[in-house]
């Protein structure tokens, strides 16, 4: 749950230097722009048990149709809303304070890289959190980062973290987590003899 928080906190302080134009611009996410983005990382917070209950049902209990249905609510916001919002929820609550935070953390660095990258704004992540993040990445059912990297190994370059076996794929642990996680975009900087079989995996998985 720290982790979570200093996440959030991250991610505020990061969008509240972006231009208005930035926030309108397109992000990793197929026909998300970097407002719809965050207003999907933190639209899940200010919703009760039956409140996300009746999401489901509306979106018929389909993924991308349950998250369509928030982000177009929030995403209309000015950017100093969406701002604020998130600092209003730098503790997780809900759906995302699920197992111990790890929901928010793990869905709140992908999709803050999910707008750096476009913007072509990088940063250093703590390596603790995302050492963290890596290793929940593999199993969480909406990542599913083993299942896309089975048969090949990942090999972290800047920090000491590795998973599976067969041919080897290396780069920078952000790079290796954006790849598990579905985001292309990441592959190129990654190189080793499993790279083709991770894109490969990737590009039949989709986002």
């Amino acid at each position: 749950m720290e982790m979570a928080c200093d996440e959030r906190r991250d991610f505020a302080d990061f969008l509240a230097g972006l231009t208005p134009e930035q926030w309108d611009e397109d992000s990793l996410c197929s026909q998300w722009r970097v407002r719809d983005v965050v207003a999907h990382a933190i639209g899940y917070d200010e919703l009760s048990f039956a409140d996300l209950a009746t999401r489901f049902v509306r979106g018929a209990f389909l993924v991308n149709r349950i998250n369509a249905i928030g982000t177009g609510d929030l995403a209309a916001r000015a950017p100093e809303e969406l701002v604020q919002l998130v600092r209003d929820h730098i503790r997780p609550r809900g759906l995302t304070a699920g197992f111990g935070g790890m929901i928010a953390l793990v869905d709140g660095m992908i999709h803050q890289q999910d707008i750096r990258r476009p913007l072509n704004m990088p940063r250093t992540i703590p390596t603790e959190r995302l050492k963290a993040v890596l290793d929940y990445a593999l199993y969480v059912p909406l990542v599913r980062g083993a299942w896309r990297a089975r048969g090949v190994r990942l090999d972290a370059t800047d920090l000491e973290w590795s998973h599976g076996r067969g041919p080897g794929v290396r780069g920078p642990g952000e790079a290796l987590l954006m790849a598990m996680a579905g985001r292309a975009h990441a592959l190129q900087q990654l190189d080793g003899p499993g790279k083709d079989r991770l894109a490969q995996h990737i590009a039949v998985d989709g986002i």
